[in-house]
């Protein structure tokens, strides 16, 4: 409770103080060139990461240092009570905004959670921090500090170094970061790395994003999370071959780590839970075969389950506007259509359609694994069971639906040589 009111009280003080006592002068347009300000200095601040799941890369800012002001340029902010949050982050139109608060403030709320505050000081010229610190001005005016967020190319942590780039008027060298993402990694890969105590939130990442996130990664394409940025900053290059960053501070001591939550126990995680349920299922089908009879209520919990999923999979790969939605090969196994099952099953009339129909599916199942085989889209290994219990089901509806028909037909033939 009380760190939510103290990122209630960092909100309304980003609002209050966004634009700094220098910028609040005069017009950014109309103001006359300033000499450059030799006490500048400007700095990389990067917290650890946090509980909450927006915060599990961690966060980055900048930090703008003089003999007048000490304010901390943060482009993380967004809120939660504005018109159709939910609805509109969904669908890929979720608005950040920019501010700026007293640095005193924003160390403040770290110290409070416990959460490891970094400073790296950047390598910049007078007339370089100068620049930085004009296009910060503008971009704190009213009508540009509000962009269109995404979460892997234009976030906190890329608008950072971006900014710097443009300050300095070139391009700077990020090296690799440490590690276990030093290497080929993705953008799902990576995810999956900062994510590995929050398996279940991974489990949805995978779900909704397609294979537009499993290229591989540039060094500075890694920079999306602040924490790798953190890690890149200290061996990254201006333009000339000198280091970009003079030194490191410890703002608030703490855990590298932040306080992330323990590792979720083995038996609840997707995994774990996905194999439970493709236990059950394989169970119920092979007494659904000695039996010679489908269990239309299993058919109708599972296929009803996928049909849902498979509504919110469509509307990110048709509807919303997030470039990493589409293409998702799991349209195959998840779609509307999986209600088709889950509510004729009920209805005799249609056994001939429904044969058809897991016919079409069992085919869907084999063309997406075939695509996830050969690294088309890189699946989660809780997905595995899950797509096993579709296709059993499938094979077991066409199996039992096509013996009783032959039990039906040899019976009809007994009854009539019998009685004639």
């Amino acid at each position: 409770m009380r760190s939510a009111c103290v990122k209630a009280i960092i909100a309304v003080a980003a609002i209050l103080f966004g634009l700094p006592p220098y910028a609040l002068s005069q017009p950014t347009g109309t103001k006359k060139p300033a000499e450059p300000d030799s006490t500048l200095t400007v700095s990389l601040l990067t917290a650890a990461p946090g509980d909450d799941i927006y915060e599990l890369e961690g966060h980055a800012a900048l930090r703008l240092k003089s003999s007048t002001y000490d304010m901390t340029v943060n482009w993380g902010l967004f809120d939660f009570d504005s018109p159709n949050f939910v609805y509109r982050f969904v669908k890929g139109e979720t608005d950040y905004m920019a501010g700026a608060i007293p640095t005193a403030y924003f160390i403040e709320q770290y110290r409070r959670e416990g959460r490891r505050l970094k400073e790296q000081t950047f390598n910049l010229t007078p007339e370089e921090a100068g620049r930085l610190r004009e296009l910060v001005e503008i971009n704190l005016l009213p009508e540009n500090r509000t962009y269109r967020y995404n979460y892997v190319r234009d976030n906190c942590s890329t608008r950072c170094i971006n900014i710097v780039e443009r300050a300095i008027g070139d391009s700077v060298y990020l090296g690799a970061p440490a590690g276990e993402l030093a290497g080929n990694v993705s953008f799902r890969d990576m995810m999956a790395y900062h994510h590995r105590n929050y398996p279940w939130y991974q489990f949805g990442i995978d779900l909704a994003l397609g294979n537009g996130i499993d290229h591989t990664l540039t060094n500075r394409q890694k920079a999306f999370a602040p924490t790798v940025l953190e890690c890149q900053a200290e061996q990254a290059l201006r333009p000339d071959g000198t280091p970009l960053t003079l030194g490191t501070d410890i703002l608030v001591a703490g855990d590298e780590h932040g306080t992330a939550l323990a590792p979720t126990p083995w038996w609840i995680t997707p995994l774990a839970v996905c194999w439970a349920i493709f236990a059950v299922v394989i169970s119920l089908t092979i007494d659904d075969i000695n039996r010679g009879s489908v269990s239309r209520w299993l058919d109708s919990l599972l296929f009803g389950a996928m049909g849902l999923t498979g509504c919110v999979i469509a509307f990110l790969i048709f509807i919303s506007v997030h470039e990493a939605t589409s293409p998702n090969w799991l349209i195959l196994w998840l779609n509307p259509l999986c209600f088709i099952p889950a509510i004729l099953e009920w209805s005799r009339r249609c056994r001939a359609f429904l044969i058809c129909y897991h016919f079409v599916n069992f085919a869907a199942i084999l063309t997406m694994t075939i695509l996830m085989t050969v690294g088309e889209q890189n699946c989660n290994s809780a997905f595995i069971p899950l797509i096993a219990c579709s296709a059993l089901r499938s094979t077991s509806y066409i199996y039992i639906s096509l013996c009783g028909k032959r039990k039906e037909l040899t019976y009809s033939i007994k009854y009539s040589v019998r009685y004639s």
